[in-house]
């Protein structure tokens, strides 16, 4: 037995170690599509590059595993029921259940790896990377150009462009306030589009600008009179600047700036963070209630409400008496109606307004929860379904029975994005705060439980429920083409009697 469970896990090895390399080298390529357009043509150093991309790594290994998990398990159960390994193992009275054994303790390590992996060590280098890809960002010196306002990062330069087009790299209606003489504004350049590039070493940027002027503020040393000086104004087709920013190299930013995001916390760190911007969310709902208007009475309920343990506000009407508003108001003069309905409509229209505002502010605090609490799940759903997946593929490969990377790539790519999808919308759902968040967040992994036992049920038990021959046979008896034959048959015997 122990020659048998050494062979079942070594031919199971072998294909998750592939397969879980081929999974991350995907997801990698989804990550390089993002970032392209900000890793490429920063002249970033190899071990920059290496160092960002083995950080982005980390963070997929969580959705690389059990998807490597799900492609591995197919695969070996598919291969020894391909090759009758299977069938011959059973034969020697040994049940399904004890083939899987030490593949399930196997996965359960490699379970708690995942949750370790997950808590302990992908959000510091989730922090690492988000510090690093903002160090990337900001490292470029043309990107600190920004449309319709100066920039003066650059020393000795203040530049403005109209527009930037992000397609073709033009810039539009540039002005340009040269300071590197510290004469004031005595040197400005207006042109009516340009082009910013970057040398071979990076020290130097290049503003290539088209259709122009540049006026310049002369400065003699015979001066007659102060209020008197020269003036030179020059046309131009084209020009170039060249600007020294050796200064702009690659800077790193303090990790410190983004410890507190969702994405970097620890699961006890989540949960302290979840309990505080609950109390926060809670109290500004308190704020946000008091600050509306209401009655006298309303106003002590309102405060009863926020204050369950303390003294009940002592009301300031008795129950029993009963104001009927509409006799009150008919019996005002139409001079005081107007004032009772131009004061109703003002405070009506400040809780308005103060609805609004409070509105958007709670949401957005929602959301914010909703995202540690998701944060904070996923972490214990994505490496549950690294065993969870385990279960659903090896009782598929037993009952396929198709090794190689043909069946079992395509049924597990459909499964895993059928999971994932249901993972991302889940995610949108409880992040707006329309279903619980422990519902949704675990709703596909319990939905895949239930396929997992369904399957493992069918392969331990030899159903022919999902055996695909029990299907060909099936059709093959009930000769569905043989009615459409049968009815072609008589059509031409009426034909040939009517001629």
């Amino acid at each position: 037995m122990k020659r048998l469970n050494s062979y079942i896990i070594k031919s199971f090895t072998g294909p998750f170690f592939l397969t879980f390399l081929v999974s991350v080298f995907v997801l990698l390529m989804q990550f390089l599509w993002k970032y392209l357009d900000d890793l490429v043509g920063k002249g970033l150093e190899t071990a920059v590059i290496i160092e960002l991309i083995f950080y982005a790594a980390m963070h997929l290994v969580t959705m690389a595993l059990p998807l490597a998990v799900l492609l591995a398990s197919i695969m070996t159960f598919g291969n020894l029921g391909e090759r009758f390994e299977l069938l011959a193992i059973k034969a020697s009275g040994v049940s399904l259940l004890k083939i899987m054994r030490p593949l399930i303790f196997l996965n359960i390590l490699i379970t708690l790896f995942a949750f370790t992996l997950a808590d302990q060590v992908i959000p510091v280098t989730n922090a690492k990377f988000q510090a690093l890809l903002w160090s990337v960002k900001k490292q470029r010196p043309e990107m600190i150009i920004k449309e319709g306002i100066f920039s003066n990062e650059i020393d000795g330069y203040s530049i403005k462009v109209d527009e930037k087009d992000s397609d073709s790299k033009l810039l539009k209606g540039i002005m340009i306030y040269d300071h590197t003489e510290n004469k004031g504004n005595t040197n400005v350049i207006i042109a009516d589009s340009g082009y910013v590039n970057m040398s071979d070493d990076k020290n130097y940027m290049i503003l290539t600008l088209f259709e122009g002027i540049s006026y310049n503020d002369v400065s003699t040393s015979k001066r007659k009179d102060d209020n008197n000086n020269p003036f030179r104004r020059e046309l131009f087709k084209k020009q170039k600047i060249v600007i020294g920013v050796s200064d702009f190299n690659l800077k790193r930013t303090d990790e410190r700036y983004f410890k507190e995001n969702y994405q970097t916390l620890k699961n006890k760190r989540l949960a302290a963070s979840i309990d505080t911007l609950n109390m926060k969310y809670k109290n500004r709902e308190e704020i946000m209630s008091r600050g509306i208007y209401y009655n006298d009475i309303l106003n002590a309920e309102i405060v009863n409400n926020y204050h369950p343990d303390s003294i009940e506000v002592e009301k300031l009407y008795p129950d029993t008496i009963a104001i009927h508003v509409d006799s009150v108001f008919n019996a005002l003069d139409d001079g005081k109606k107007r004032m009772v309905l131009h004061s109703a409509q003002r405070l009506a229209q400040q809780n308005q307004r103060a609805i609004l505002q409070y509105q958007t502010d709670l949401y957005n605090r929602m959301v914010w929860i909703n995202k540690h609490m998701i944060a904070w799940h996923k972490k214990y759903s994505l490496s549950i379904a690294c065993l969870l997946f385990f279960f659903i593929g090896a009782p598929l490969g037993a009952i396929i029975r198709k090794g190689g990377f043909g069946m079992p790539v395509v049924v597990s790519i459909l499964l895993f994005i059928t999971y994932y999808l249901s993972t991302i919308i889940g995610e949108k759902i409880a992040r707006e705060g329309i279903w619980k968040v422990e519902m949704v967040v675990w709703l596909p992994t319990f939905i895949f439980f239930l396929i997992g036992m369904l399957l493992t049920h069918q392969a331990v038990t030899d159903s022919m429920l999902l055996n695909g021959e029990t299907y060909n046979r099936l059709i093959k008896s009930l000769n569905i083409f043989r009615y459409f034959k049968r009815k072609n048959n008589t059509s031409n015997e009426d034909t040939v009697s009517d001629q």
